[in-house]
């Protein structure tokens, strides 16, 4: 089989190839048939002289078909379309900081930009039937974190009016799910394009943020003077000011992401006044995977793929990601060649 690694001492993602390995006890192997990519795998790359992550093989998300099963595995049978979970340890409950090593392509554990991947059968969940292998591959991690954030941790209600900063995978599943469930849907983003296309999405209001640098001022007015209930923070060091500035009485900002840097430091103060909260948001569960994918057949939602790359293509896909202008996800179709 195929798959690539991290090289640190090439300082560039490799291929390597390997003998086609036998599923363990409680073990099953997938033949990948598509893998996604997150701004997390970006980062990975600029860890280079991190030893903890040379000879590892990247991304999280990845969809495909049990191929064999290890002795005691009974969840899937050969033949079934499965989806990776992000961790493989959470399973369901509160998340323990135990679980964090056991992350698909991190410092503790392989990850599946490979045409076959060998996993507990525990990491999996089964595919929605009526999606594609690329459409599955971006569920794991963006789909998630965007669950976990508006169903889980601050679960919606009719009257809600949802902040999205940006048109990347996260932001485009809060999008659909959220208009989905009947709330308004405030987007944020510096090109028109990707506005008019998030429109069609459901996005009720639109801001470029290029146009109106103070966009937390825009967010006010346009819901007159209420701020919005449920912010998906992805932005960092740029954006957390004006989140906090945006944010509606007893409303929630979920920290998720630092597309613009690392450096925070925000003024906290309006959350005493706000009775407002911050939850910090890692993607999600087996349980949370699942039962996004029930709203996901019940509401016959697609993911957003902006572009495919074939297996010879991934490094092309890492630098289409880090330059961030995709909107919806970059999927590597890995059985298509």
């Amino acid at each position: 089989m195929r798959y690539y690694k991290f090289s640190a001492a090439e300082r560039k993602l490799v291929m390597a190839e390997a003998e086609l390995p036998e599923p363990g006890p409680g073990q099953v192997r997938v033949r990948v048939a598509a893998a996604s990519l997150n701004y997390r795998d970006v980062f990975m790359i600029s860890r280079f002289g991190d030893v903890g992550i040379d000879n590892r093989i990247p991304l999280s998300d990845a969809s495909g078909t049990v191929d064999a099963v290890g002795d005691g595995a009974m969840r899937f049978q050969v033949g079934e379309r499965v989806a990776t979970i992000f961790f493989p340890d959470w399973i369901s409950g509160r998340f323990r900081s135990s679980y964090a090593p056991s992350a698909f392509g991190g410092e503790g554990a392989d990850g599946v930009l490979s045409e076959y991947v060998i996993v507990p059968e525990r990491a999996l969940v089964a595919s929605p039937a009526f999606l594609s292998d690329v459409e599955v591959a971006a569920l794991p991690c963006a789909g998630v974190t965007a669950w976990h954030a508006l169903f889980v941790r601050a679960p919606l209600e009719p009257d809600d009016r949802v902040l999205i900063q940006g048109t990347g995978g996260v932001a485009l599943f809060a999008l659909q799910f959220a208009h989905a469930a009947g709330v308004r849907c405030i987007v944020l983003s510096s090109s028109d394009d990707k506005l008019e296309r998030a429109h069609k999405l459901g996005a009720s209001d639109l801001i470029n943020y290029r146009d109106t640098p103070d966009w937390h001022l825009a967010v006010q007015e346009i819901t007159k003077g209420e701020g919005a209930t449920h912010i998906l923070e992805v932005g960092g060091q740029d954006t957390y000011e004006r989140s906090l500035q945006s944010l509606a009485p007893n409303g929630t900002i979920a920290q998720i992401g630092v597309l613009t840097g690392f450096h925070l430091r925000p003024n906290l103060l309006p959350l005493s006044r706000l009775n407002a909260n911050i939850v910090g948001i890692q993607t999600g569960s087996r349980q949370h995977f699942e039962d996004m994918n029930r709203f996901i057949e019940e509401q016959r939602l697609t993911p957003v793929v902006d572009r495919e790359f074939t297996f010879d293509e991934a490094l092309q896909a890492f630098a289409h990601m880090a330059e961030q202008r995709h909107f919806g996800k970059l999927v590597i179709n890995v059985a298509g060649g």
